[in-house]
């Protein structure tokens, strides 16, 4: 026996079988996307051509290309490049993680109630407030020439630990911020509601502040590893050979300087990914909140 497809509608055997209007408010919603799409094409198609026309016409487009856009200084430089860029990953995954966690500390530091934690707060607010106000350039030149002019001993003179520990210490500022905000933001009957089952306040701020608090702030700290990612190319200030630095070499012995256009593509390459990363995580989490889905 064959039930009848009017019963059993498109989806099944449940019954529902969609009105006119609706077949007809689904058909307009597609044609509509179809012809948005269509618009958003051509529009970007015109406005691509009338870009490469103006730029390909202008006076001194043949000196650019040659200076900026050569093919066979891009081969060139292109592996010197791709090795320098294994530093700046390095600089990314070592000194993300110590911003992370040296950015949490000054965060819950800031945050600690009474009067005996006064002095902890006040210097984490002194460390906040100073290096989100020390530009990064000023940080690195201060940190690599001014560490090995102290002749401590025992302390590294290596360029590349020094500009990584100039990154940590602006960055962990800013991150530091963006934890203290996902603290403040959770409900203080949160913290209540976990003293009341007899947790204590070290515990409370472990178990129900934190992990509310850095569930809330996933999107802006993404942002903020975007943003070191980039900067990790400002350690050729210190001399090591990472990315922006094999391209100023070449650039240097050449007076070409294809190689820092490589080098930007490169950086590009690797920020759009975590740019959509980000863009992701945010929708994600904002449908679920909506939803009902985030404390």
């Amino acid at each position: 026996m064959t039930l009848d497809k009017t019963l059993t509608g498109p989806g099944g055997d449940d019954g529902y079988v969609p009105s006119e209007r609706r077949i007809a408010r689904d058909r307009h919603r597609r044609a509509r996307a179809r012809r948005a799409t269509a618009i958003a094409a051509v529009s970007t198609l015109v406005t691509g051509t009338v870009l490469f026309v103006l730029i390909t016409n202008s006076p001194g487009w043949g000196r650019t290309k040659e200076t900026f856009f050569s093919a066979h200084y891009a081969r060139v430089a292109f592996p010197q490049v791709m090795e320098g860029l294994w530093l700046n990953l390095r600089l990314l995954a070592v000194c993300g993680a110590a911003v992370l966690a040296l950015g949490l500390l000054l965060a819950v530091a800031r945050t600690l109630r009474g009067p005996v934690f006064f002095p902890v707060r006040a210097l984490a607010t002194a460390y906040t407030d100073f290096f989100r106000g020390l530009p990064l350039i000023i940080c690195l030149l201060m940190v690599v020439f001014g560490v090995p002019a102290l002749r401590l001993q025992g302390v590294t003179n290596d360029p590349v630990l020094l500009a990584g520990t100039a990154l940590v210490l602006t960055y962990s500022a800013y991150v530091a911020e963006v934890f203290r905000a996902g603290i403040e933001s959770v409900h203080p009957s949160q913290r209540a509601a976990a003293r009341s089952l007899g947790l204590s306040g070290g515990q409370a701020l472990r178990f129900v502040v934190l992990p509310q608090a850095v569930r809330r702030v996933v999107p802006p700290l993404l942002n903020d590893l975007v943003s070191l990612q980039k900067d990790t190319g400002l350690v050729s200030i210190a001399g090591a050979v990472d990315a922006v630095y094999a391209a100023q070499i070449i650039a240097g012995k050449d007076f070409n300087y294809t190689p820092y256009v490589v080098a930007g593509l490169v950086f590009v390459a690797l920020t759009i990914p975590m740019t959509r990363l980000t863009d992701w995580v945010t929708a994600r989490m904002d449908r679920r909140r909506a939803q009902g889905g985030i404390v």
